[in-house]
């Protein structure tokens, strides 16, 4: 038995499918599914089956997935012990929505880290669904993103940014004279970052209401991606007002005045409740409800100095 099984098992426990589970680690199902395959021949169990479309515990799973999570708890005690008597900094694990990571993120974690001795940041990209179960695990320290579709009892959650999403599209898009409705772009070719593919996101929503098919919807690695696309004519994107509103010409862009639109929305930072959190994600919470932070935030755009960048990262604790 190895922490590597623990994991796959609270993780498919946590988000019900061995595909979500794959996805949030960052590897295959086949090697999920072979994890989890060792666990139960060790322990003499399936642990969890098939009960319909989904996934049930068995009376050994319900047994036994409290002391797994706890096993995993251990194991982030045991390397934060370590750093600690090697006076190494200490480790805080970001989880973000991939619209923040490639946007705020880099700049706010980087005014944080300025100010806080003895702080390294792992910034990572998760889906909603992702980030409850990873905080949950202690396989993340603090989440932002949208506030998740799912249950959120266990965990704080704090307001982080009000932010508004409005529709852009190319400079001669033929709607950018007249004011339209959101069903007149339901057939256009919609360009989005992973987090439109987050049910939880306002562009996923968005997408859903107005029946946009799939195979209308391109999505690329980042936000940035997106938008050079939409000013070669490819489509339209769903982005945040504040960080593109001054630079929407030099783009090649044009905001569509869409009904309805401005959207507001409102991004949350997520942590374990007060006695269960470490004191560096106390402090970073600290920091983000601070007006330097918010000040940050809205001048994201200005990036961080080439040295102290550090790249968005797919979520994987696969080890």
């Amino acid at each position: 038995m190895t922490l590597t099984q623990l994991k796959v098992f609270v993780l498919v426990t946590r988000l019900g499918s061995v595909k979500a589970a794959a996805s949030t680690l960052g590897v295959s199902e086949p090697a999920v599914s072979q994890a989890l395959a060792a666990l139960r021949q060790h322990l003499g169990d399936p642990l969890i089956v098939r009960a319909g479309s989904a996934m049930a515990l068995t009376a050994a799973g319900q047994r036994v997935v409290g002391i797994a999570s706890q096993m995993v708890s251990l194991a982030v005690d045991a390397e934060q012990a370590a750093r600690a008597s090697t006076n190494a900094p200490e480790l805080l694990r970001v989880v973000a929505s991939s619209s923040i990571a490639d946007s705020i993120g880099p700049t706010v974690l980087h005014s944080f880290t300025s100010r806080v001795a003895q702080v390294e940041i792992n910034l990572g990209v998760a889906t909603t669904q992702q980030m409850t179960a990873l905080l949950h695990e202690r396989l993340a320290d603090v989440a932002l993103g949208p506030l998740p579709l799912s249950d959120t009892r266990g965990l704080h959650v704090q307001p982080l940014l009000r932010w508004r999403m409005v529709i852009v599209g190319p400079t001669d898009h033929r709607h950018g004279d007249r004011e339209i409705e959101a069903s007149d772009l339901a057939y256009e070719r919609w360009l989005t970052d992973p987090s439109g593919r987050d049910p939880a996101s306002v562009v996923a929503k968005m997408l859903d209401r107005l029946r946009v098919p799939d195979d209308r919807i391109r999505v690329f690695a980042n936000q940035d991606a997106a938008l050079a696309a939409a000013s070669r004519g490819e489509g339209v994107v769903a982005t945040i007002e504040h960080l593109l509103a001054p630079d929407l010409a030099t783009h090649g862009l044009t905001r569509l005045r869409v009904r309805g639109t401005p959207i507001d929305q409102m991004w949350q930072a997520m942590t374990l409740p007060p006695d269960r959190r470490s004191p560096m994600s106390a402090r970073l919470l600290r920091f983000l409800a601070s007006p330097d932070a918010l000040m940050e935030m809205h001048r994201a755009g200005s990036g961080v100095p080439a040295t102290r960048f550090r790249p968005p990262v797919y979520v994987t604790i696969w080890s």
